[in-house]
């Protein structure tokens, strides 16, 4: 085969292979969810807010076994999540916070947390069944004031995991 049809047939195969190459990364970012309101640390990452390491590419994949009290969800990669001196956007709210998760890949979820301080302020079915895309609970932050990290977790229903998700607020 000539040196010109051998680089056409090396062409004609990268073409070939380039939608599917393109669908890979999509693929991979399909799991899973976040609070994009007020916005969490990881939402903050992803619009540019606050810089972040490889978050910023998946504030919605903060995944890790149920049952931990961290931002990170005890993933390594998002480590960046826990540190409280990395300069987070605090919203100012009231008592009373409405808080909206976004979905990309929507699990069945047995239940909602919030923390305040460590402190569970509130436990939200979700009745085993998958969420809407997007999602809001109303949530009383049970009388506390001045700066608050919130943690809120999504305990998935069929699986040993949840997703983490912490928002830095000034209640008022």
């Amino acid at each position: 085969m000539k040196r010109s049809h051998r680089r056409l047939a090396a062409a004609a195969a990268g073409v070939g292979i380039a939608p599917f190459v393109a669908v890979i990364p999509a693929t991979s970012a399909l799991a899973h969810g976040y609070v994009s309101a007020p916005m969490s640390r990881q939402a903050q990452c992803a619009k540019g807010i606050v810089q972040c390491g490889a978050i910023k590419y998946e504030p919605q994949s903060v995944e890790g076994p149920k049952g931990l009290r961290s931002c990170s969800g005890g993933n390594a990669g998002f480590r960046e999540l826990d540190d409280d001196s990395k300069g987070w956007q605090v919203t100012n709210v009231g008592q009373s916070v409405t808080f909206t998760w976004t979905f990309t890949a929507r699990h069945s979820t047995r239940n909602y947390e919030y923390y305040v301080g460590g402190r569970k302020v509130a436990d939200i079915s979700g009745n085993n069944k998958q969420p809407p895309a997007t999602l809001s609970h109303n949530v009383n932050l049970g009388g506390v004031s001045g700066r608050q990290k919130i943690l809120a977790i999504w305990n998935i229903a069929d699986t040993a995991n949840a997703f983490y998700a912490c928002i830095d607020v000034n209640v008022q």
